[in-house]
C-alpha cells in the first residue's frame, strides 16, 4: 500500500527533523528537539487547507480561472469550484521525483508540462535542507517553453507553538499594508495601511480574537533582505520564526478560522512572490523568458 501522500523523505540535523512527501513535494512534518514547529498531517492522511504544500505556478486564487496573455484568452480548471476560482497552482497533487536525498537534505524535481490553461513547460526544483539555522527551502523554476511564461510561487506552512488556540499567542508581523479581500471569493479588493487597525502586528502582541486571512506587503527587512515573522506562546516560551528572502514581497497570514481540524490551532504564514489574482492584474507577476531560471528561498527556525 502507498500512503496518500506517497513516499516519505525524512531529513534531520542539529536537532531538526523534517518529512517531505512525494505528493506535491509537501512539507508534512517539521520538529526541533521533538517539538512540532508546524501543524502538519499524519502519514496515513492528506494535506488539507494547503498544509505544507508548494503553490506553483501561482499562489492563492485566480478569479474564474481566466486570464489573458498577449492575444491568448486562457481558462484554468476551477480547483476551488465553490468560489469559482483556480486555486494554488498545478503541482500540489502530482508526484515529484527525488533528485538527491542525504541525511540532512532532499531535492525533488517535477516537469510541469504545457496544458490547457497554462501552455508553457516548466522544470521545477525544490531543496529542503536542515542545519543549525533551521530549515531552508529553495524553490526554482526554469522556463523550457519557446515563449515567455507568467510565473509566481508560494508555500503554505502552518506554524505552531503548541496545541492552541492561537488567541493567546503573540504575533510579530513586520508589514505596513494588508490587502482587503472579498469575503465570499477571497479575492483582492484593495490595499489598506495596517496602522490604526486590528491588523497591525509590527510590534509583538497577542492575536486574541482577530481573524486573519489576508495578504500583507510593504515588509520591513534586515540587511540581507529577509523579512521575519515570529509566533510565540508567552505561557510556555515556545516560539518559531519564518523568514523569506527579497524575492517574496508578500506574506499571506491565515488563522485557520474556517479550516476543520485546525480551527485557530495554527497560523499559516505563506511566503509569496505575488498575491492573489496576479495572472489577471500583473501585480508583481514574473515573466520568465525562454530558458530563464528563477530561484527564491524561505525558511523556518525554532526560537525557543
Amino acid at each position: 500500500m502507498v500512503a496518500p501522500s506517497g513516499e516519505q523523505y525524512e531529513i534531520s540535523g542539529s536537532g531538526y527533523r523534517a518529512v517531505v512527501t512525494e505528493c506535491g513535494a509537501t512539507l508534512r512534518v517539521l520538529e526541533h528537539d521533538g517539538r512540532a514547529l508546524l501543524h502538519g498531517f499524519d502519514e496515513d492522511g492528506m494535506s488539507t487547507g494547503g498544509q505544507g504544500q508548494l503553490l506553483v505556478p501561482w499562489p492563492n486564487r485566480i478569479r474564474d480561472g481566466r486570464y489573458t496573455v498577449g492575444d491568448q484568452e486562457l481558462q484554468l480548471p476551477l480547483s476551488e469550484p465553490t468560489r469559482q476560482n483556480a486555486s494554488h497552482g498545478l503541482v500540489r497533487w502530482v508526484a515529484w521525483s527525488v533528485e538527491e536525498h542525504t541525511g540532512g537534505s532532499v531535492a525533488l524535481r517535477y516537469r510541469l508540462m504545457a496544458q490547457s490553461g497554462y501552455p508553457w513547460t516548466l522544470d521545477l526544483h525544490v531543496v529542503y535542507d536542515v542545519s543549525a539555522d533551521g530549515l531552508t527551502v529553495t524553490q526554482t523554476a526554469t522556463n523550457l517553453a519557446a515563449e515567455p511564461a507568467p510565473y509566481a510561487h508560494g508555500a503554505h506552512p502552518y506554524l505552531s507553538v503548541g496545541p492552541g488556540p492561537c488567541d493567546g499567542w503573540e504575533l510579530t508581523l513586520p508589514a505596513a499594508t494588508r490587502t482587503i479581500s472579498d469575503p465570499e471569493r477571497k479575492l483582492p479588493v484593495g490595499p489598506e495601511p495596517v496602522e490604526g487597525t486590528g491588523f497591525d502586528f509590527r510590534v509583538p502582541r497577542p492575536i486574541r480574537e482577530t481573524e486573519i486571512d489576508h495578504a500583507f506587503t510593504d515588509l520591513a527587512r534586515d540587511g540581507s533582505g529577509r523579512v521575519t515573522v515570529e509566533l510565540r506562546d508567552p505561557a510556555t516560551g515556545h516560539a518559531v520564526a519564518l523568514w523569506a528572502d527579497a524575492a517574496h514581497p508578500w506574506l499571506m497570514v491565515y488563522t485557520a478560522d474556517d479550516l476543520p481540524g485546525a480551527h485557530r490551532r495554527a497560523v499559516a504564514v505563506e511566503p509569496m512572490t505575488a498575491q492573489a489574482d496576479a495572472f489577471r492584474t500583473g501585480e508583481d507577476l514574473l515573466v520568465l523568458d525562454p530558458g530563464q531560471d528563477f530561484s527564491a528561498s524561505w525558511g523556518i527556525r525554532d526560537l525557543t
